[in-house]
């Protein structure tokens, strides 16, 4: 019996103890990860550093300082440094990161040399051999330029010799030129045009504005890829600054040669040319940007109508990218006014005022992108891929195609072209397009091209009025099997919803509508860059760049 029950407490100390070791070790781990979390918070507060934490790079990495093999630590985004935990600190300290702004003299600044770590497949400037081939911290780049260079070709004229800025010496704003206007602002004066001249003869800074809830979240690490190759203070994160204050940027630099790329959805886009007519109010119309888009959104159709793509994963480096920003052609985009005035007892109230690029409509497909909407509203962490955002808009257009919310819309709304009333057929929906594409990728006033009618453009000051007979119509025209009913073209759209409440939408952003008066007309002009490299759709969109 003895021994029986010293059997019973040895089993109940192992049981203890196999219970609370995963405890312990599980709340060890926690502790040292705060501890990290501390000491990075602390290091990042008073860092000019943009150190990020990795628990695995994604390529073979020594610790700038130690010079071990690292597989998880510190990173800059700016320069490039790569360290381990422990010496996060004293790598803070050593090394000094890219400089925004700094006096240079006559215009110039030196090579910024950063050893180690160099990109993969990187050539030495000096004997034109293979970089980084070695597994050790070995071979140095240049933060500014790009250019990399064995240890034993360095020699001391490249430490000493003046960067170019490499192959985006056209697109980079240098430390100096900051400077430089920095210095003539405290002097109050405003003739900057005298600096440009230390800077390249085809000089066109471009400025990186980056949503990073878009799409599949890639805007984080584009934002990184940017500030490597460019200098930091172009590249903006839209979830920590306005497109507004952002864009002041412009007026330090030269009229009419800055270019901006937008890197999120449509809606992105269009935060951004509003902000940029919020410039033209206050009278720094000569400052206004081009504007190029980065697909990253799930639509983007006003991204492929450009000739942007019909969206980014990845696929293209970014090196690319800003080649086809600086190649890209300058064209023009209709914005328009959509005015949502109420009737009856809520006349009193002041009409609802968009402003549209790429479409308005009433029916089955913005009650798609309303169920959309309420769906992401309540849980947007489900909604961070653009696959999931498809198959959410394809079980709301099933449903729509069983249940019909949007029958009998032809006795229920009234419609005007140019102020001449149209009649209209049995409907269901009603879009008003001022771009190519519709849909994500289809082009809908062309149909499936099997009669000849012209492509619609978007600087024609023209609106393309079409209408749908339900969602199964729209995923019918989306594949090519069916045409829309071509309602006409117009300057001036106009929309009486006599009764019963509809829901509507302008450029993806929708809302529930009761009985209204809806007009369209034209606004302005938006200066946007056309990417006549790559085609996304079987048709001829040459005429598009015209």
């Amino acid at each position: 019996m003895e021994g029986s029950g010293d059997a019973d407490w040895r089993l109940a100390l192992w049981t203890l103890f196999s219970v609370l070791l995963p405890v312990l070790i599980t709340a060890w781990c926690s502790l040292q990860r705060s501890r990290r979390q501390l000491l990075m918070r602390d290091i990042l507060r008073k860092s000019k550093h943009d150190w990020h934490y990795t628990d695995l790079f994604g390529q073979p990495s020594y610790c700038s300082v130690c010079a071990q093999h690292i597989l998880r630590g510190a990173f800059c985004g700016c320069c490039g440094l790569r360290v381990s935990e422990r010496c996060l600190r004293k790598a803070d300290q050593r090394f000094p990161c890219k400089e925004v702004m700094a006096r240079g003299s006559a215009g110039s600044v030196p090579h910024r040399w950063i050893r180690g770590n160099v990109p993969l497949c990187s050539c030495c400037i000096v004997c034109k051999q293979q970089c980084g081939t070695q597994p050790k911290l070995c071979d140095y780049r240049c933060v500014w330029c790009q250019y990399t260079v064995h240890d034993e070709c360095m020699v001391d004229c490249l430490r000493t010799e003046d960067c170019t800025f490499g192959e985006f010496k056209d697109l980079i704003i240098p430390p100096y030129y900051l400077s430089a206007i920095n210095q003539m602002r405290k002097e109050k004066k405003t003739n900057y045009e005298k600096v440009v001249p230390y800077c390249r003869k085809h000089w066109m800074p471009v400025m990186v504005l980056a949503n990073t809830r878009s799409g599949n979240n890639m805007g984080e690490t584009l934002l990184g890829e940017f500030k490597m190759l460019l200098n930091p203070v172009q590249v903006f994160d839209l979830s920590k600054i306005a497109p507004a204050k952002a864009l002041q940027l412009c007026t330090w630099l030269p009229c009419n040669a800055v270019r901006v790329l937008v890197c999120g959805g449509d809606g992105t886009v269009g935060w951004v040319l509003d902000a940029i007519d919020e410039m033209k109010i206050k009278g720094q119309e000569r400052y206004i940007p081009q504007v190029a888009i980065l697909p990253l959104g799930t639509g983007n159709d006003l991204s492929n109508t450009l000739g942007w793509g019909a969206g980014y994963a990845g696929e293209v480096p970014v090196e690319q990218i800003l080649r086809n920003v600086m190649e890209a052609d300058g064209i023009k985009l209709d914005r328009w006014k959509v005015q949502v005035t109420n009737k009856g007892y809520y006349n009193l109230r002041k009409p609802k005022v968009f402003t549209m690029n790429n479409y308005f409509s009433i029916g089955p497909d913005a009650l798609m992108a309303l169920n959309f909407h309420a769906h992401r509203e309540k849980t947007p962490s489900l909604f961070s891929s653009r696959i999931i955002n498809k198959a959410v808009y394809f079980f709301y257009g099933t449903k729509d195609c069983l249940v019909q919310e949007c029958k009998d819309l032809n006795k229920k709304v009234e419609l005007e072209l140019d102020g001449e009333r149209i009649e209209l057929p049995n409907l269901e929906g009603i879009i008003v397009l001022n771009i190519g594409y519709w849909g994500g990728g289809c082009r809908l006033w062309e149909g499936m091209g099997d009669e000849p009618y012209p492509l619609a453009r978007h600087d024609d000051g023209l609106l393309e009025v079409v209408g749908v007979h339900g969602s199964f119509h729209c995923a019918q025209i989306q594949v090519k099997l069916a045409n829309p009913v071509r309602l006409g073209q117009a300057h001036t759209v106009r929309l009486i919803l006599k009764s019963s409440k509809m829901p509507m939408q302008v450029d993806g952003e929708p809302w529930a509508q009761g009985p209204c008066t809806v007009t369209i007309t034209h606004k302005t002009h938006a200066l946007m860059l056309y990417h006549s490299g790559e085609q996304t759709d079987d048709d001829d969109a040459s005429s598009l760049s015209e």
